[in-house]
């Protein structure tokens, strides 16, 4: 819905870090020109370029990042130069995860199944100047961001149930001392990961340290066939998911919001336990 809404005969500039802001920008494609200012292809996603000094052309319509990648587990740290044009972030894997300062952005979406609640429901925060009416005839009504806006997000029966627990966890946060307050559980728990993976001589993390993800964190170790045993010894201690994304192999842990400092201790008691027994 991006390029449909926010595209108006100038360009659209994505900046590419990894498996979402690629799907993003094939789609994109397919609405009008789109030209990539920065990618950190080279190093197979292992990294988010500097986009202190992008090359954006003068017409550009928007500047799209995802925020946080979940397969390679990079995030943004600072928010990309778009020399006054406007930002537009996927959000969907760290949403509710960190304070955000809205304001940066014309455009936030996100999925809500990582944070916030159950698949089937994604939220936009959108800039009231970027909805538009003049948008193409033949654009499917249900597509367009000023059909929601005008009806409230009630322009067909919602999804009633998802959007009950999306409060339910807005409630729990407010309570629990909002996002600031779960930033730091975030940071406290990455933190336990990150640093046994930084002194393991047996498993690698993918991710520069200065770019890593709070949600997602990729790591290796010397071999594919080490990697698979390493999942199928996790699966029988009671881990769960610990096999890297078909798409790039390894190893993941996703430590989203609802997963505790206690679990991701017991994940680094295992795999500590593990390094010890078989590097």
């Amino acid at each position: 819905m991006v390029p449909m809404n926010l595209l108006k005969g100038g360009v659209a500039c994505y900046v590419e870090t990894g498996a979402w802001s690629k799907k993003a920008i094939k789609e994109a494609k397919k609405f009008g020109e789109v030209k990539v200012v920065a990618s950190s292809a080279d190093k197979n996603f292992s990294y988010i370029p500097d986009c202190s000094d992008l090359d954006i052309p003068d017409n550009a319509d928007y500047v799209y990042i995802c925020e946080n990648e979940t397969i390679h587990g990079l995030t943004y740290h600072k928010l990309p130069n778009t020399k006054g044009h406007v930002l537009v972030s996927d959000q969907s894997s760290m949403f509710l995860s960190r304070p955000c300062n809205v304001s940066d952005y014309g455009l936030i979406w996100g999925g809500v199944q990582k944070n916030v609640g159950p698949a089937g429901m994604s939220i936009v925060i959108i800039r009231e100047d970027l909805i538009r009416e003049d948008l193409d005839d033949k654009l499917p009504v249900y597509l367009s961001y000023n059909t929601h806006a005008d009806a409230d997000s009630l322009y067909n029966t919602p999804n009633c149930w998802a959007i009950y627990c999306c409060g339910k966890v807005f409630k729990y946060l407010l309570k629990n001392g909002g996002l600031a307050a779960m930033n730091q559980r975030n940071e406290e728990k990455a933190k336990v990961l990150y640093d046994f993976l930084d002194q393991s001589k047996f498993f690698t993390g993918a991710v520069v340290k200065e770019d890593r993800s709070l949600m997602n964190v990729p790591f290796v170790t010397p071999s594919k066939e080490q990697d698979a045993e390493v999942v199928a010894a996790s699966k029988t201690a009671g881990f769960d998911n610990l096999k890297g994304h078909k798409s790039v192999g390894g190893l993941r842990a996703s430590i989203y919001n609802a997963m505790p400092k206690e679990g991701v201790e017991a994940l680094v008691d295992f795999l500590a336990k593990y390094e010890k027994e078989h590097a």
